[in-house]
């Protein structure tokens, strides 16, 4: 018997085609505390730059992080139907949790802060949510957070530290069997001041920081694995923002100033750029030979031995 082609059903495309148009793509406009653990700076920087478009997921992936989201709020009802108190939003704001460093260019949006946890009913401490698949749950349970899940201690740590906590109370379901996983974390001073110190790299620097492997192959760097592969080893270009210009820089409240025209810039300003765009160096798939302050213009030697000038009237024009 021969087998029948397997029929997608137009009702379940078009559900995710809805979801994905519905679902906002913007670049991150700060350095996020959910991210600030992951090993590589140069990816980070790429990311707060917007050298590179961000992440892209099909709809399927989308409904995934909704439902994670969603889950926050069942696990949290769980632990206020066991007696412990959880504060999910900011009494003086009515708004989630936020924690912000640096000016405005670091921010952090917490579960919420628990009152009661059992195991400790007299120390505040700093909830995460999380789920997992059924793989993922069993090396947690394992080996426990801080080896198969560092990103969410780096996060947690990230949190108590800018808001004065000493614990942390990690609660992971199991989105296979419905089981679930808790783990308490103290407060590590030292990891979470590198942690601040690493962001405060990343917002101050104006080149591209050391790559995590020059091995292209290498499994953080591949290009199924990393967003930023193209850029970071493919010799691909960075898009035309004004925060990969040389004009613009980190100011205070979150903003950005650009030094070429004397003022901040609007967000709609940093993503459409202007005329006088000149690349971050680095950003620039070769080597800088020479620079005309007069003429505004920047001279690169590319990597296939060609001169490039990057500049306002000479834009794309070999010398």
């Amino acid at each position: 018997m021969v087998a029948l082609p397997q029929v997608i059903s137009p009702t379940i495309a078009a559900i995710d085609a809805a979801v994905e148009a519905n679902t906002s793509r913007d670049f991150d406009q700060v350095i996020r505390g959910s991210s600030i653990g992951h090993p590589c700076e140069r990816h980070l920087w790429y990311r707060f730059r917007w050298a590179h478009e961000g992440e892209r997921y099909d709809g399927r992936k989308l409904r995934l992080f909704r439902t994670g989201h969603e889950e926050e709020a069942r696990l949290i009802a769980y632990l206020r139907l066991a007696g412990v108190t959880v504060e999910a939003v900011d009494p003086a704001t009515g708004e989630q949790w936020e924690v912000v460093a640096l000016d405005g260019h670091f921010k952090g949006h917490l579960d919420g802060i628990a009152h009661g946890i059992i195991e400790a009913p007299k120390t505040p401490h700093l909830l995460e949510c999380k789920t997992h698949n059924a793989r993922s749950f069993a090396q947690l349970v394992k080996a426990g957070v801080a080896v198969s899940k560092p990103e969410h201690v780096a996060q947690m740590q990230i949190y108590m530290h800018l808001k004065g906590l000493t614990r942390a109370f990690y609660l992971a379901k199991n989105k296979d069997t419905d089981e679930l996983y808790a783990e308490r974390l103290h407060h590590d001073p030292v990891q979470g001041a590198a942690l601040l110190a690493k962001a405060e790299r990343i917002k101050g620097a104006n080149a591209a920081p050391a790559r995590i492997s020059d091995d292209p192959g290498y499994y953080l760097c591949n290009s199924f694995n990393c967003s930023s592969y193209s850029l970071c080893h493919g010799g691909g270009w960075a898009l035309r923002t004004c925060r990969t210009c040389l004009h613009s820089t980190p100011a205070a409240g979150g903003t950005w100033y650009c030094e070429r025209h004397g003022r901040v810039l609007t967000v709609e300003d940093q993503r459409s750029g202007c005329p006088h765009h000149l690349y971050l160096p680095s950003l620039v798939p070769g080597e800088q030979v020479d620079a005309d302050e007069a003429a505004e213009t920047v001279t690169y030697r590319l990597r296939d031995g060609s001169t490039w000038i990057d500049g306002d009237h000479a834009r794309g024009r070999a010398a």
